[in-house]
C-alpha cells in the first residue's frame, strides 16, 4: 500500500511521531509559515528541486519538514545551486517578514547554505571575487600543514560566503512578499491538514 511506503520514508528520514511532544498554537503557526516559506520559494523558483510534500507533523526532532525529489545530475549549474539556497533560506524569510521573529527552527537550513556558500567559493570557483579558483587536493595530500590561501584571502573567502548568503536571504524575501497571499494561503492550509502533497 502506497500510505504505508510513505509512512516507512517518513519515520526512516525523520523519525517516529511523537504523541508526548505538545505543539502550542504560536509554535504550529511559525512552524506552518517557515515550512510554507521552503514550499513556497521551491514552486517558484525555476532550478529549486520539486517538493514532494510539506508537513508540520513533528517526527524526531523536527516539527516540521519539506520534501525534495532532487534531479538526478552529473554537473550543477551555478543558477542550479543559487535557487537551491534561496529555497532553503524560505523557511527563515518567511519567519521574519511575515510573523516578525526568527526561530531557532532554521538551524539546520542555515548549516546546509553555509556549507554549500563555502563550497561555491572555495571548491567550485563560483565566487565574483575569487573566480576560478580551486582550493581543495584531490590527491588526498591537503596541502601538508598550511592552508593553500593567504589571511587575506580567507578573510575575502568569509566575504564572499556571506555576500552570496546574503544576496539569497534578500530575495527570498522579496520573493514571498511579491507572493504574499500565496504564501499566507499555503500556510493557512498546512495549519488545517497539517500534511500537503504537491499535487
Amino acid at each position: 500500500d502506497i500510505n504505508d511506503f510513505k509512512l516507512a520514508c517518513d519515520e526512516t528520514f525523520w523519525g517516529y511521531t511523537d504523541s508526548n511532544i505538545v505543539i502550542n498554537e504560536k509554535q504550529k503557526k511559525m512552524t506552518a509559515y517557515h515550512e510554507a516559506g521552503h514550499a513556497t520559494l521551491s514552486w517558484l523558483l525555476e532550478h529549486a528541486n520539486p517538493l514532494v510534500k510539506v508537513t508540520i507533523v513533528p517526527r524526531g526532532k523536527a516539527l516540521g519538514a519539506a520534501w525534495y525529489l532532487p534531479e538526478e545530475r552529473q554537473i550543477t549549474t551555478r543558477e542550479q545551486l543559487l535557487d537551491e539556497m534561496c529555497a532553503t533560506l524560505g523557511g527563515r524569510a518567511a519567519e521574519e517578514l511575515f510573523l516578525g521573529k526568527i526561530s531557532t527552527g532554521a538551524s539546520n537550513d542555515l548549516e546546509r547554505v553555509t556549507k554549500q556558500a563555502y563550497a561555491m567559493v572555495v571548491y567550485f570557483g563560483m565566487s565574483e571575487k575569487l573566480p576560478n579558483l580551486n582550493y581543495h587536493d584531490s590527491t588526498g595530500q591537503e596541502w601538508g600543514f598550511t592552508k593553500p590561501y593567504s589571511e587575506e584571502t580567507a578573510k575575502l573567502i568569509d566575504s564572499e560566503v556571506q555576500a552570496i548568503i546574503n544576496n539569497e536571504y534578500l530575495r527570498a524575501k522579496q520573493i514571498l512578499l511579491d507572493n504574499a497571499p500565496k504564501h499566507h494561503q499555503l500556510a493557512s492550509v498546512l495549519l488545517e491538514r497539517e500534511v500537503i502533497y504537491t499535487e
